[in-house]
């Protein structure tokens, strides 16, 4: 059974920092593309980073690039979205969610399993 299990959001400043995990599980993550998203309230979930399981490589929203990092730990069948320089415009809830067969990283509809979420406030 694929289970996904997020954790590390909480209440940042402005410019400051966050490290969200993913704990992945009933599954092997070299074999599934993983990716984040993101959804503020009003707002349509949208793609921050994603690994391909395709071509292996890693995928950044535009909004999001130069700020924040996506890494695997293959032992621990963890991913981890370390999130710098935090904007207000970041505070959402953020979202894990894999698939064996998904391509298009930034489509919300190609990916069948999602962790419960965590939230991310980024507020003075």
């Amino acid at each position: 059974q694929v289970q996904l299990v997020e954790s590390g959001g909480g209440l940042v400043q402005p410019g400051g920092s966050l490290r969200l995990s993913c704990e992945a599980s009933g599954f092997t993550l070299d074999y599934y593309t993983i990716a984040w998203f993101r959804q503020a309230p009003g707002k349509e979930r949208e793609g921050v980073s994603c690994i391909s399981h395709e071509d292996g490589r890693t995928y950044y929203a535009d909004s999001v690039k130069g700020r924040i990092t996506l890494s695997k730990e293959n032992g621990k069948n963890t991913v981890y979205l370390q999130m710098n320089s935090l904007k207000p415009e970041d505070t959402a809830v953020y979202y894990c969610a894999t698939d064996p067969v998904a391509t298009d990283c930034g489509e919300p509809h190609a990916f069948d399993y999602w962790g419960q979420g965590t939230q991310v406030t980024v507020s003075s």
